[in-house]
């Protein structure tokens, strides 16, 4: 399924993609949850009855073109992200292959939807971009195995936009990467989440940017130097992952501060992310008033 948070006249509810429109799952069948956490948590039974939700005919439906989206995920209770995960990104900063995985996180200010503006901030000047597949987990774990068992812990994938101050986050001797990447709207995701059923390997994904138009990164998730298994297997045994936790998994080469000059966000820009088999995320630039 690919699911979706829309906001409706009764409020944000969590809706499935079909075509063109999207599927209030709650208005048409009151059974199922409201929140699209709840109904990646819920039983296979709840799911199926998504599904069948999704596709009847006395389905509440809204057009695509004049629903609002909000994040897929509005609440997420974590927001996880991994740092040089692509062998070429990392090749391209001159930095080692990392033997286990760099963590830091962001928090839930940071959070916008597609078509939403990234607020560049008064205090930054050097503001990049970063597109990642994002991990939406769906069930909880701690201690998951690194195997393929792991999988059953993802409740989908979504784009993602690690948005990134550098000059905040290379601060100081000690550097600062959470607060160089959590400035408000430095986390765009969405338009939806697709869930495993429907993209079964996120590991052969092509992953792009573009900047107003122009293709700035443009790799595949088979460059990762650590995989879904190996992430959630070393997150969980820190922390219990829980439905609706969010990991972004690191982002392909191409980055505006490796460029020689260096291109960064500016407003009036327009960044799009779009990931294969899940969509585009688009987002305006503007200067934070």
């Amino acid at each position: 399924m690919r699911l979706a948070t829309i906001l409706t006249p009764t409020g944000p509810r969590a809706a499935a993609q079909v075509g063109e429109s999207f599927v209030d799952l709650h208005a048409t069948d009151p059974g199922l949850p409201r929140c699209i956490k709840d109904l990646l948590a819920a039983s296979s039974a709840v799911r199926a009855a998504a599904v069948a939700a999704a596709k009847s005919p006395a389905a509440v439906k809204y057009a695509g073109n004049a629903v609002k989206l909000l994040p897929p995920v509005p609440n997420p209770g974590k927001i996880l992200c991994i740092g040089l995960n692509y062998r070429d990104h990392a090749i391209e900063g001159g930095k080692a292959i990392p033997t286990e995985p760099v963590v830091f996180g962001k928090f839930p200010n940071t959070l916008i939807a597609t078509g939403e503006a990234i607020k560049l901030p008064k205090v930054a000047q050097k503001v990049d971009y970063e597109a990642e597949l994002v991990i939406v987990i769906g069930k909880t774990g701690r201690h998951i195995p690194n195997d393929q068992s792991a999988f059953g812990y993802v409740g989908g994938y979504t784009c993602g936009h690690d948005v990134s101050a550098r000059d905040w986050q290379f601060r100081g001797e000690e550097k600062q990467w959470i607060i160089g990447k959590t400035f408000d709207t430095f986390a765009p995701i969405g338009p939806v989440v697709v869930t495993p059923d429907e993209l079964t390997d996120p590991h052969k994904l092509q992953v792009q940017l573009r900047l107003n138009g122009q293709t700035l990164q443009n790799s595949n998730t088979k460059e990762f130097i650590f995989g879904v298994p190996h992430l959630l297997w070393f997150l969980s045994q820190v922390v219990t992952l829980e439905p609706g936790d969010l990991i972004f998994t690191g982002t392909p080469p191409g980055v505006g501060i490796a460029r020689k000059p260096p291109i960064l966000l500016k407003a009036g820009d327009i960044a799009e992310i779009e990931i294969e088999g899940i969509g585009v995320l688009r987002n305006p630039v503007v200067a934070e008033s």
